[in-house]
C-alpha cells in the first residue's frame, strides 16, 4: 500500500471526496468537513500539504475555479480507497 495511506486524515479525505456532490469540494470545504470530524482545528500548512503530496502521488487531482481549489479522486486514488474498505470488511468479519 502507498505510504500516502497509512495516514487517516488522507484516507477520510479520500472518503470525503468519494461521497462528495459530483465527486468533489474546494479545499476549505473539505478542510471545514474534517475540522468538524475530528472536533479541532486543522492547520492550514498541514492540511494542504497532506492534498499537495496525495496529488502529486497521483490519488488527487485539482482544478481552479475562481478563486477556489477544488479537489477530486483520480482512478488510482478511487481504487485504492476501494482497497482500504475490503481490508476494513474482511477485518472486521463482513
Amino acid at each position: 500500500m502507498a505510504k500516502w495511506f497509512q495516514s487517516g486524515r488522507r484516507r477520510d479525505i479520500c472518503v470525503l471526496l468519494a461521497g462528495a456532490d459530483e465527486g468533489e469540494l474546494t479545499g476549505q470545504r473539505l478542510k471545514t468537513r474534517l475540522e468538524r470530524r475530528y472536533d479541532t482545528r486543522i492547520e492550514p500548512k498541514s492540511f494542504y500539504g497532506a492534498l499537495e503530496a496525495m496529488e502529486d502521488a497521483g490519488f488527487l487531482e485539482h482544478r481552479t475555479e475562481g478563486i477556489a481549489d477544488k479537489y477530486s479522486l483520480t482512478d488510482g486514488g478511487e481504487r485504492r480507497l476501494r482497497e482500504q474498505f475490503e481490508w476494513m470488511a474482511e477485518n472486521l468479519g463482513e
